[in-house]
């Protein structure tokens, strides 16, 4: 790891400080390393370079709305591919919340949450999309046993 040193103003700095006060953060390196992660994910993001993404979409819907539950899991199983989880919470007698965690090509993932949270009777929907790599390894997961091969999603920051 490797020691910087920055320049602040004090305005600036006691901002700072009271942020990560407020967030709970052990010290100013650890808020740094976030805040650049961010900006970091944000920008490929923004600049369209990730490639793959690992992502939760969340939103609140009525569940009695014409169809829209049967419609949300059809969906679901029709990109089972990006599919790694669901949650699902019945929030009062009408209005369910749905947490999904995708997983894939950047671009598939944006358009089916963004397809999820424009369908009529959705609410409050938000996607949290984090640029990933997919890395390929090979393990051996005892002594006696041989190699494999497998893929893990990483963040990409």
């Amino acid at each position: 790891m490797e020691r910087v040193t920055i320049s602040l103003e004090d305005a600036l700095l006691e901002e700072f400080d009271a942020f990560i006060r407020r967030k709970g953060y052990a010290n100013r390196s650890e808020a740094i390393r976030d805040l650049i992660r961010l900006k970091l994910e944000r920008d490929r993001l923004d600049e369209e370079r990730a490639e793959h993404a690992v992502a939760c979409v969340s939103y609140v819907y009525n569940h009695d709305q014409r169809e829209l539950a049967r419609r949300l899991t059809q969906a679901q199983h029709a990109h089972h591919d990006l599919m790694l989880s669901t949650m699902h919470v019945h929030l009062d007698h009408e209005n369910c919340l749905e947490v999904a965690i995708l997983r894939g090509r950047t671009q598939d993932v944006r358009q089916f949450a963004e397809a999820t949270m424009a369908e009529t009777g959705v609410r409050h929907g938000n996607l949290h999309l984090i640029p990933a790599e997919v890395v390929t390894s090979r393990h051996r997961h005892g002594t006696d046993e041989a190699h494999h091969e497998h893929t893990h999603t990483r963040p990409a920051t």
